[in-house]
């Protein structure tokens, strides 16, 4: 049984690795499936494939081109609020999602539910959907990973701005890339400019920043450190327990 009971709008730090410390990302399209998988399964309805998710998307849709609207109707304004309507529950988000990072045998998430068990639902959507989806591409069967994912709470805005920063740089840290930055899985380039990606909220993070490069001599501090960390904050970065 779970210990940590999850509150709205708290953050989290959230951990997973592959069973007996296997890969559970093999290539390219593996990573790409796993970020998908963030984003779409991040909805309140339950859904139980990205194909069920898309195919009810398009019956949605289908139901507001069939719509017969008065002549009066103002279809800029009225149609979008219809439409609205028709996928509001597809578009509740159960998370918000502050940072993350893939590593080939693991990945981290930082993150803050915005509904009643949000994280419980998406992880679970999250990690049996993408179960499903690696057992059958690679013909296997069994856990991918080690267990219950591992989390904890982030007490304070600076455990906060740190565990970014672990996150963020933590291809460096494990030697994956020799530059943090240039590590596609991750949001750290979205932290830094260099791409305009949707997943997270960086703002959280950034406002307490003077610019960009304050925050990445942070990242860096926290990557060289990183073979040092004090034991009151080895438990924030999950990886140490």
């Amino acid at each position: 049984m779970r210990k940590i009971k999850f509150q709205t709008n708290n953050y989290y730090h959230i951990y997973n690795r592959g069973v007996e410390k296997r890969k559970i990302f093999m290539d390219e399209k593996d990573f790409v499936r796993f970020l998908i998988s963030m984003k779409e399964f991040n909805h309140v309805e339950p859904i139980g494939s990205l194909l069920e998710l898309n195919q009810s998307r398009k019956k949605a849709i289908k139901k507001t081109k069939e719509t017969k609207f008065p002549n009066n109707f103002k279809a800029e304004n009225s149609a979008l609020k219809l439409f609205g309507n028709l996928v509001s529950t597809i578009l509740v988000p159960l998370v918000e999602i502050v940072c993350y990072c893939l590593n080939q045998n693991h990945f981290h998430i930082l993150i803050k539910p915005l509904q009643d068990k949000g994280i419980e639902k998406f992880m679970h959507k999250l990690s049996l959907g993408y179960s499903k989806y690696f057992n059958s591409r690679y013909n296997r069967s069994g856990s991918l990973f080690q267990g219950t994912y591992q989390s904890v709470y982030i007490k304070t805005e600076d455990k906060l701005r740190k565990v970014s920063c672990y996150i963020n740089g933590n291809p460096e840290i494990h030697k994956i890339t020799a530059n943090a930055e240039d590590w596609i899985y991750s949001s750290y380039q979205d932290y830094l400019g260099l791409r305009d990606g949707k997943m997270c909220d960086k703002n959280i993070i950034l406002k307490d920043f003077r610019n960009i490069e304050e925050y990445k001599k942070l990242v860096d501090v926290i990557i060289k450190e990183s073979g040092d960390i004090k034991d009151e904050e080895k438990k924030y970065f999950l990886e140490y327990k």
